[in-house]
């Protein structure tokens, strides 16, 4: 629930870390760089993941509402709903730098470190070298982890790379095709949007789907027209201008709400879809209204969190 690579720090002044791609997030997280400036370390480099408990579950949504110029902003909310740092790695432990150790003793580092620093801040993610764990661990989750990772023992850290193999919780829902997006070249169909609806029979949008061969889209968007002219989405619609798209509204053409697909999903956040999801398959066989609300697995509750940390 958003990435947090090596932070670190270099003597008692000097305190930040960074995201993946590389920009400092110090500013938006105040209360974490407290927390790593009130450990016994005086220098150290760990990888980890920001996690933000609010009421029963962690929100991705609230991470990224931290991402905001206003300081003061940013300054209620690490009082108000503080974030947690989840660590998975150690790269440099005080004079050491053990980034091309093998990972078992880069563990036994962090392990170290977090016995004598860890707090309600700086938590210490689960590991165990038995199949059983991980099978326990994911069954438990309830649905709601991305999922789990398995690393070999003897890999020194691999900076930018994807050296390790990802067990993700994978699941479906039927959804109603409340509209679509276009090819630049409106040649073809580029993503599929997708509701689901309330109890009160309002059709939000969840999510996309946009996994298909260069091939199907001419097809598909021939299928989709046919059924152009709808009301599209009654409830939540597919939002306008973001910092994912580079401040551009994407347009979109609502449909009539007779379609129905299987997609499949890894995680929920904000009662939507937080990534894209993959097509399984056409549901002719599905009432559209069928499709509600009531498919989507809650996310991560903290007290699972806990759970799978003991």
């Amino acid at each position: 629930m958003g990435r947090l690579s090596r932070p670190c720090r270099s003597g008692r002044q000097k305190s930040g870390y960074r995201s993946k791609s590389g920009k400092s997030l110090a500013r938006f997280f105040p209360e974490i760089v407290e927390a790593l400036l009130g450990t016994r370390e005086d220098r150290f480099v760990l990888d980890g993941e920001l996690i933000l408990p609010v009421g029963e579950t962690l929100s991705f949504d609230a991470l990224q509402q931290r991402l905001h110029p206003a300081a003061s902003r940013i300054e209620r909310l690490s009082r108000e709903t503080p974030a947690q740092l989840m660590l998975f790695d150690c790269l440099h432990l005080g004079n050491e730098a053990i980034a091309d150790e093998p990972l078992k003793e880069r563990r036994a580092a962090l392990e170290l470190f977090h016995a004598a620093n860890g707090n309600a801040t700086l938590l210490l993610s689960p590991a165990s070298q038995r199949i059983e764990d991980a099978r326990c661990w994911l069954e438990r989750s309830g649905g709601a982890l991305d999922g789990i990772i398995a690393k070999p023992l003897d890999l020194p850290y691999r900076s930018g790379e994807r050296a390790m193999l990802k067990q993700k919780n994978v699941r479906s829902a039927d959804c109603v095709i409340g509209g679509f997006r276009r090819m630049t070249d409106g040649k073809g169909a580029a993503s599929l949007l997708l509701g689901l609806y309330d109890e009160g029979g309002m059709l939000h949008y969840v999510g996309f789907s946009s996994s298909f061969k260069a091939s199907e889209r001419t097809a598909l968007l021939a299928r989709l027209e046919q059924h152009l002219g709808g009301p599209g989405f009654t409830g939540k619609a597919p939002g306008g201008p973001s910092r994912w798209n580079k401040g551009e509204e994407t347009p979109w053409e609502p449909l009539r709400p007779d379609l129905v697909v299987e997609v499949a999903y890894d995680q929920v956040t904000g009662g939507r879809f937080r990534h894209g999801t993959r097509l399984l398959r056409w549901r002719p066989d599905k009432a559209p209204r069928q499709c509600t609300c009531d498919q989507l697995h809650a996310e991560l509750r903290p007290a699972e969190l806990a759970q799978l940390m003991r």
